[in-house]
Protein backbone atom coordinates (compact mmCIF):
# COMPACT_ATOMS: atom_id res chain seq x y z
CA UNK A 1 0.00 0.00 0.00
CA UNK A 2 1.52 3.42 -0.90
CA UNK A 3 1.58 5.88 1.79
CA UNK A 4 -0.66 8.89 2.13
CA UNK A 5 1.69 11.12 1.08
CA UNK A 6 2.69 9.13 -2.53
CA UNK A 7 -1.07 8.89 -2.87
CA UNK A 8 -2.03 12.92 -2.46
CA UNK A 9 0.25 13.55 -5.21
CA UNK A 10 -1.73 11.45 -7.50
CA UNK A 11 -4.56 14.20 -7.36
CA UNK A 12 -5.38 15.74 -10.12
CA UNK A 13 -8.02 18.28 -10.82
CA UNK A 14 -11.56 18.74 -9.66
CA UNK A 15 -14.33 16.40 -11.29
CA UNK A 16 -17.61 17.69 -9.65
CA UNK A 17 -17.36 19.82 -6.52
CA UNK A 18 -19.40 19.38 -3.26
CA UNK A 19 -21.96 22.21 -4.84
CA UNK A 20 -22.70 20.18 -7.71
CA UNK A 21 -22.70 16.78 -6.11
CA UNK A 22 -25.39 18.27 -3.28
CA UNK A 23 -27.54 19.80 -5.75
CA UNK A 24 -27.94 16.54 -7.99
CA UNK A 25 -28.67 14.18 -4.80
CA UNK A 26 -31.37 16.78 -4.10
CA UNK A 27 -32.97 16.31 -7.34
CA UNK A 28 -32.28 12.90 -7.30
CA UNK A 29 -34.04 12.80 -3.89
CA UNK A 30 -36.97 14.86 -4.89
CA UNK A 31 -37.91 12.74 -7.66
CA UNK A 32 -37.53 9.33 -5.79
CA UNK A 33 -39.95 10.85 -3.16
CA UNK A 34 -41.89 11.90 -5.85
CA UNK A 35 -42.14 8.77 -7.21
CA UNK A 36 -42.66 6.85 -4.28
CA UNK A 37 -44.96 9.03 -2.48
CA UNK A 38 -47.20 7.35 0.04
CA UNK A 39 -45.22 3.82 0.10
CA UNK A 40 -42.33 3.02 1.99
CA UNK A 41 -38.75 2.43 0.83
CA UNK A 42 -35.53 0.13 1.49
CA UNK A 43 -32.64 1.63 0.36
CA UNK A 44 -30.14 -0.89 -0.31
CA UNK A 45 -26.36 -0.06 -0.89
CA UNK A 46 -23.30 -1.51 -1.62
CA UNK A 47 -20.52 -1.41 0.96
CA UNK A 48 -18.27 0.45 0.91
CA UNK A 49 -18.07 3.28 -1.71
CA UNK A 50 -21.96 4.14 -2.30
CA UNK A 51 -22.20 5.28 1.84
CA UNK A 52 -21.28 8.94 1.41
CA UNK A 53 -24.19 9.02 -1.81
CA UNK A 54 -26.28 6.97 0.65
CA UNK A 55 -26.41 8.79 3.25
CA UNK A 56 -26.61 12.09 1.48
CA UNK A 57 -29.46 10.74 -0.82
CA UNK A 58 -31.96 9.14 1.91
CA UNK A 59 -31.28 12.83 3.94
CA UNK A 60 -33.30 14.25 0.79
CA UNK A 61 -35.60 11.34 0.41
CA UNK A 62 -39.09 12.68 2.44
CA UNK A 63 -40.60 9.37 2.07
CA UNK A 64 -40.57 6.62 5.13
CA UNK A 65 -37.44 4.30 4.41
CA UNK A 66 -35.08 2.35 5.94
CA UNK A 67 -31.59 1.10 5.02
CA UNK A 68 -29.73 -2.08 4.51
CA UNK A 69 -26.21 -2.87 3.07
CA UNK A 70 -24.77 -5.88 1.40
CA UNK A 71 -21.04 -6.49 0.67
CA UNK A 72 -19.44 -8.21 -1.97
CA UNK A 73 -16.81 -9.66 -3.42
CA UNK A 74 -16.63 -9.35 -6.94
CA UNK A 75 -13.34 -10.81 -9.06
CA UNK A 76 -12.29 -11.95 -12.50
CA UNK A 77 -10.61 -15.19 -13.63
CA UNK A 78 -8.32 -15.96 -16.47
CA UNK A 79 -9.21 -19.49 -18.31
CA UNK A 80 -6.26 -20.86 -19.61
CA UNK A 81 -8.19 -21.33 -23.00
CA UNK A 82 -8.81 -17.21 -22.68
CA UNK A 83 -12.30 -17.21 -21.79
CA UNK A 84 -12.28 -15.02 -18.66
CA UNK A 85 -14.88 -15.94 -15.65
CA UNK A 86 -16.55 -12.83 -13.68
CA UNK A 87 -17.15 -14.29 -9.86
CA UNK A 88 -19.29 -12.14 -7.08
CA UNK A 89 -20.07 -13.33 -3.62
CA UNK A 90 -21.74 -11.75 -0.97
CA UNK A 91 -19.58 -11.46 2.11
CA UNK A 92 -22.66 -9.97 3.84
CA UNK A 93 -25.96 -10.23 3.08
CA UNK A 94 -29.21 -7.91 3.80
CA UNK A 95 -30.29 -7.99 7.40
CA UNK A 96 -33.96 -7.39 6.48
CA UNK A 97 -36.40 -9.06 4.40
CA UNK A 98 -37.88 -7.42 1.29
CA UNK A 99 -40.84 -10.11 -0.19
CA UNK A 100 -43.24 -7.50 -0.91
CA UNK A 101 -41.22 -3.78 -0.35
CA UNK A 102 -39.94 -1.18 -3.24
CA UNK A 103 -36.81 -1.39 -2.84
CA UNK A 104 -34.02 0.61 -4.27
CA UNK A 105 -30.58 -0.35 -5.05
CA UNK A 106 -28.19 2.52 -4.16
CA UNK A 107 -24.76 2.57 -6.06
CA UNK A 108 -21.70 4.50 -6.27
CA UNK A 109 -20.60 3.48 -9.53
CA UNK A 110 -21.64 1.41 -12.91
CA UNK A 111 -19.55 0.36 -15.51
CA UNK A 112 -19.95 -2.99 -16.91
CA UNK A 113 -22.86 -3.81 -15.15
CA UNK A 114 -22.01 -7.42 -14.78
CA UNK A 115 -21.49 -7.11 -10.09
CA UNK A 116 -24.78 -5.46 -10.16
CA UNK A 117 -26.44 -7.36 -12.68
CA UNK A 118 -25.74 -10.01 -10.35
CA UNK A 119 -27.33 -8.73 -7.25
CA UNK A 120 -30.30 -7.44 -8.72
CA UNK A 121 -30.66 -11.12 -10.07
CA UNK A 122 -30.39 -12.64 -6.64
CA UNK A 123 -32.68 -9.67 -5.39
CA UNK A 124 -35.53 -10.16 -7.48
CA UNK A 125 -35.38 -13.93 -6.39
CA UNK A 126 -36.57 -12.58 -3.38
CA UNK A 127 -39.72 -11.31 -4.68
CA UNK A 128 -39.95 -7.18 -4.19
CA UNK A 129 -42.47 -5.26 -4.88
CA UNK A 130 -40.50 -3.17 -7.02
CA UNK A 131 -36.26 -3.07 -7.63
CA UNK A 132 -34.95 -0.13 -9.25
CA UNK A 133 -31.29 1.44 -9.10
CA UNK A 134 -29.94 4.76 -8.58
CA UNK A 135 -26.21 5.31 -8.94
CA UNK A 136 -24.32 8.50 -8.75
CA UNK A 137 -21.87 7.85 -11.61
CA UNK A 138 -22.50 6.17 -14.56
CA UNK A 139 -20.25 4.90 -17.69
CA UNK A 140 -23.12 3.39 -19.68
CA UNK A 141 -21.11 3.28 -23.14
CA UNK A 142 -19.01 0.24 -20.64
CA UNK A 143 -22.05 -1.32 -20.03
CA UNK A 144 -22.05 -5.44 -20.85
CA UNK A 145 -25.52 -6.35 -19.61
CA UNK A 146 -28.47 -4.28 -19.68
CA UNK A 147 -29.28 -2.98 -16.61
CA UNK A 148 -32.87 -1.03 -15.91
CA UNK A 149 -30.87 2.47 -13.92
CA UNK A 150 -33.68 4.22 -13.21
CA UNK A 151 -31.96 7.32 -11.27
CA UNK A 152 -28.65 8.60 -12.80
CA UNK A 153 -26.46 11.50 -11.37
CA UNK A 154 -23.99 11.68 -13.85
CA UNK A 155 -22.61 10.44 -17.01
CA UNK A 156 -18.77 10.23 -16.41
CA UNK A 157 -15.43 9.65 -18.72
CA UNK A 158 -13.36 6.21 -18.04
CA UNK A 159 -11.40 8.10 -15.18
CA UNK A 160 -9.89 7.09 -12.11
CA UNK A 161 -11.98 9.11 -9.64
CA UNK A 162 -11.72 9.49 -5.59
CA UNK A 163 -13.66 11.48 -3.21
CA UNK A 164 -17.18 11.59 -2.22
CA UNK A 165 -16.96 7.68 -1.07
CA UNK A 166 -14.73 6.87 -4.12
CA UNK A 167 -11.39 5.65 -2.69
CA UNK A 168 -7.62 4.56 -4.05
CA UNK A 169 -6.51 1.42 -1.90
CA UNK A 170 -9.08 2.47 1.11
CA UNK A 171 -8.00 6.19 1.04
CA UNK A 172 -9.27 9.37 0.10
CA UNK A 173 -12.88 8.78 0.54
CA UNK A 174 -13.30 11.15 2.63
CA UNK A 175 -12.66 14.22 0.13
CA UNK A 176 -15.51 16.28 0.32
CA UNK A 177 -15.59 16.56 -4.03
CA UNK A 178 -14.94 14.12 -6.47
CA UNK A 179 -11.53 14.53 -8.55
CA UNK A 180 -9.50 12.89 -10.66
CA UNK A 181 -6.88 10.68 -9.81
CA UNK A 182 -3.45 9.94 -11.59
CA UNK A 183 -2.24 6.59 -11.35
Amino acid sequence: MAKPADIRSLIGDTYLEKYVIADRVRQMGHQISSDYRNRPLLLISILKGAVFFLADLAREITVPLSLDFIAISSYRQDRRAGVGTHTVRFLKDLDQDIEGRDVLIVEDVIDTGLTLNYITRNLLLRQPASLEIATLLDRPYRRLVDLPVKYRGFKVPDEFFVGYGFDYQQLLRNLPRIVRLHV
